[in-house]
Order: C-alpha cells, then structure tokens, then sequence
C-alpha cells in the first residue's frame, strides 16, 4: 500500500507541475485581439485558435487527473489503521544526569548536609488566584 501511495503522491506532483506549466503558457482573453492586428498568433505552431484549444482541453485534463489523485491520496490515508497508544510510547527513557559540584565542594549548590534544598525560613510568595 506504501508503494501505491508513492506512486500516486508522485503523479500528483508530476500534473500540478504540469498544470502550473499549461496555465502559465495560456495567454490571456484580451491576446486574442492582438492577432487581428497582425501580431502574428495565427503563424504559430497550432494555427490561431488551435493553441488556445489544445491548451485549454490540455488543462482540462490535467485538472481532472489532480482532482482524481487528490481524492485518492485522501482516501488512501483515512483508511489506514489506526494506532492504539501514545506517540511517547517507544521513546527512551534518558538518565538522568547528575548537577556538577560547584568548586570547592564535594556536593551540589543549593543543597544541605542532608540532600534536601535549603531553606532560608521565608514563605514562597503565593500567586492570588
């Protein structure tokens, strides 16, 4: 199923590139007016109006295929199984790593003779609630 979706992920690529391309090549409504001056659009590979028809059903079509592979890739990853569990599930557990001892002293800063923090014999601010 993975290879499929690839595949399909690439296709989808592949026309959006193509209708980004096709669109740009297009000329735009108001061009038309220019060849009845002789600005020489009628000499062009597909004649006149053949470029605009063959553009614009080229569109066409790349259009229907993007929306035929956006659909599928939509489908593809709402029918895939779902996952039991929490995303933190397999992560490691790191150790935890010692405080470095402050210079001169075989314990860490902060500390009492008896490991706990040192209380200097004021309440902590409490916040309003």
């Amino acid at each position: 199923m993975n290879t499929f979706f690839s595949l399909i992920l690439v296709l989808h690529i592949l026309v959006a590139l193509g209708v980004i391309g096709l669109v740009l090549v297009q000329h735009g409504k108001g061009a038309d007016m220019g060849a009845a001056f002789g600005s020489g659009s009628s000499g062009s590979l597909f004649g006149a109006t053949g470029s605009a028809n063959f553009l614009s059903r080229t569109t066409a079509v790349l259009a229907a295929i993007f929306f035929i592979t956006s659909l599928s890739l939509a489908y593809i990853e709402s029918n895939k199984p779902k996952v039991t569990g929490s995303v933190m599930q397999d992560a490691v557990d790191s150790q935890s790593v010692p405080a470095p001892a402050a210079a001169g002293s075989d314990k860490a800063p902060g500390l009492t003779d008896s490991g706990g923090p040192i209380d200097s014999g004021s309440k902590a601010k409490e916040i309003p609630k």
